[in-house]
């Protein structure tokens, strides 16, 4: 199955900036689309993958106002890799903090992977600012949850899992994210970019249905692989800051917002489990689980879903609805 023939571009940015936050942090995002269109707020995954310009893909121009951006410590945001101040509750006031620098009063969430987590997170402690969610590849950020990933995909990925823990013994295996944690934070930059490679590489091969193994190792790079990992680590390490199934726990604070899930039936990395259970747990929500279907957004299936999904929400939000006074423009 090919992908969709009538994606949008993905090639041009309206504006780019970065905005200052406490503690010599700062947040770099992105604009693309009409200024004064429908607002859309992308979420990246990881965490620490940095925004993904495939998600202009799906949302048209000439209706929509997106905005990507890189959370703190991922991407271009500075720190690259900082983590003394980075959990979700920060995490959160940063997206409300670039909510009112835009001037923006309501806005649509569309996150994948650990970016649902965080739409989650955010939505339920902001839920007068959101309009609706649009959730790919859910992540409840449970233990549950992490405990597949460190014991199931082993199973499904043999080769792949002994090349990552190749010279650990059994039991640095059997806790990946807490041996991998010392080293990414270790003196030894070399070993410490290595278990980031390898870390690495064992999720992004995990999660494709068909995966790219030149394109991945070209993309880890030392300066990203260590800044990804090192994130990664540090929120697993944290239990991701969230109180125990808080997610589910909270669920009703966001009850009245549309919430529209999509999750591939072979994503091995965020099984589909968990978006069956938000799903049964969102009175109103839409699930859309495509068969034969991994975790990436740029899989056929779910970009033509998300690109339907986002149309969908055209008509449900009108563009005229949110124009202001000042000049009408487009990408």
């Amino acid at each position: 199955m090919s992908a969709p023939a009538h994606l949008y571009p993905k090639d041009i940015v309206t504006r780019s900036a970065r905005l200052d936050l406490s503690d010599d942090y700062d947040l770099y995002y992105e604009e693309s689309g009409l200024g004064d269109g429908v607002p859309v707020l992308s979420i990246h995954g990881g965490p620490g993958a940095g925004l993904d310009p495939g998600a202009r893909c799906f949302h048209d121009p000439h209706h929509y106002r997106l905005i990507q951006y890189d959370q703190r410590g991922a991407g271009a945001s500075q720190p690259s890799g900082d983590v003394r101040l980075n959990t979700t509750p920060l995490l959160i006031a940063d997206i409300e903090r670039l909510r009112q620098h835009l001037g923006i009063e309501r806005w649509i969430l569309s996150g994948g992977s650990w970016g649902t987590t965080l739409a989650l997170a955010y939505a339920q402690a902001h839920p007068e600012r959101c309009l609706a969610l649009v959730l790919r590849g859910v992540f409840l950020g449970t233990r549950e949850e992490m405990h597949w990933v460190n014991q199931g995909m082993r199973v499904l990925f043999p080769l792949e899992w002994q090349r990552c823990v190749e010279g650990l013994s059994l039991a640095e295996q059997e806790h990946l994210h807490s041996t991998m944690h010392r080293r990414v934070f270790g003196a030894d930059r070399d070993l410490a970019v290595d278990a980031a490679r390898r870390l690495a590489k064992f999720e992004w091969l995990c999660a494709s249905m068909s995966p790219d193994g030149a394109a991945i190792d070209a993309e880890l790079t030392p300066e990203f692989a260590l800044s990804y990992s090192r994130l990664v680590c540090h929120y697993v390490m944290g239990d991701f800051f969230l109180d125990p199934d808080q997610l589910i726990r909270d669920l009703h604070k966001v009850h009245h917002l549309p919430a529209y899930i999509v999750q591939g039936r072979c994503d091995w990395v965020c099984p589909p489990w968990s978006a069956v259970r938000l799903h049964q747990a969102w009175p109103g929500s839409r699930l859309a689980l495509l068969p034969l279907t991994g975790h990436m957004a740029s899989e056929p299936a779910i970009a033509a879903e998300l690109l339907r999904t986002m149309e969908e929400l055209k008509t449900r939000f009108p563009a005229d609805r949110f124009a202001s006074s000042k000049p009408r423009t487009t990408t």
